[in-house]
């Protein structure tokens, strides 16, 4: 299926409406995970970081501790 796209259009819209576009194209693209080539130097890092957790499960951070410091200090910025 071919279609013409016209990114002109798309870069005049407000821009509350282009982030709408790039979400929509985000969803369409996962939805199809086996179709995203994925370069091998991301697989030897991802590699890499689990060989490294498996060696020391006990060091890094828990996501949820890093997400509320994170959310922690978004929210003193404002």
């Amino acid at each position: 299926m071919s279609m013409s796209i016209d990114i002109e259009e798309i870069i005049r819209l407000p821009v509350s409406e282009r982030l709408r576009v790039i979400e929509q194209l985000w969803d369409s693209v996962v939805l199809e995970p086996e179709k995203v080539d994925v370069p091998d130097w991301h697989r030897k890092e991802l590699r890499r970081r689990l060989n490294a957790y498996e060696t020391k499960p006990k060091e890094g951070n828990a996501w949820r501790d890093v997400r509320q410091r994170l959310e922690g200090n978004e929210k003193s910025n404002r």
